[in-house]
């Protein structure tokens, strides 16, 4: 026959083991993501004012192989760095360049996208990166592009945005004369606007746009760092990375 005291102890077992499942069960990692979503394909929000695009696709990726959840939060684009360093998020995965400006002030993961920059304006209009001297370039606020414009191109007026659907609005109705961005993300606007054209050759200067797109993290954060790596690397080898690749740019 039992104790009280052994049957008390037994449930004293019991209970703390199911502790232990329930505690782990709902201790799951959540990886708060902030992006700017006002850039296809890389990110943008859809007709049910959801986040969708290439990163979005990446980063629940990463978090699947994390074992982690993931949340998303649309910010502007030159706010993202310093919500992430006041903690506002963990990560942004939002088409950023990784730079050794950027590399002071965060850490990134291994680059997850080859990146270069291209301009565009009115068909017929421009014939080269020359002829835009003296003329107004639209790009992103706080980006690679404006700086480099600014310090490479000060013949140029470089003018910022809060978002590139602005600039692209602005290009089509006479008020800028160029528009400057990510060739993935250009390449998007030139497949909806037929009136819209190329300008020059892709520009791939790594002192401004570096060594590809990177995730960003806060640089005391080495643990999400180290595990966003790994993921990374998990999922370039077992071929998810480039399902999604396929998915978004070679449609």
């Amino acid at each position: 026959m039992i104790s009280i005291w052994e049957f008390a102890m037994k449930k004293l077992i019991i209970a703390t083991v199911l502790a232990s499942i329930s505690l782990s069960a709902s201790a799951a990692e959540t990886i708060r993501f902030a992006a700017e979503a006002t850039y296809p394909p890389f990110e943008f929000i859809d007709a049910n004012n959801k986040m969708q695009g290439f990163d979005i696709d990446l980063a629940n990726a990463l978090c699947k192989e994390m074992q982690a959840d993931c949340t998303f939060t649309n910010q502007a684009f030159d706010s993202l760095i310093p919500s992430l360093k006041f903690k506002r998020f963990d990560a942004v995965i939002s088409g950023m360049d990784i730079t050794p400006e950027r590399q002071k002030q965060v850490a990134f993961t291994q680059p997850y996208y080859d990146n270069s920059a291209l301009f565009i304006a009115q068909k017929d209009k421009v014939a080269d990166l020359a002829a835009l001297k003296g003329k107004r370039v639209g790009m992103q606020n706080g980006s690679t592009h404006q700086k480099y414009l600014m310090e490479k191109h000060p013949e140029i007026t470089a003018v910022p945005y809060d978002s590139y659907q602005n600039a692209i609005l602005d290009l089509k109705n006479g008020r800028l004369d160029a528009v400057f961005g990510d060739t993935a993300v250009v390449n998007e606007w030139l497949k909806q606007n037929d009136q819209l054209a190329a300008v020059g050759d892709k520009v791939t200067d790594a002192d401004y746009f570096g060594t590809g797109l990177g995730i960003a993290v806060r640089q005391s954060n080495t643990e999400l760092q180290g595990k966003l790596d790994a993921a990374l690397t998990k999922v370039k080898a077992d071929g998810t990375y480039q399902t999604i690749y396929k998915k978004w740019f070679q449609q």
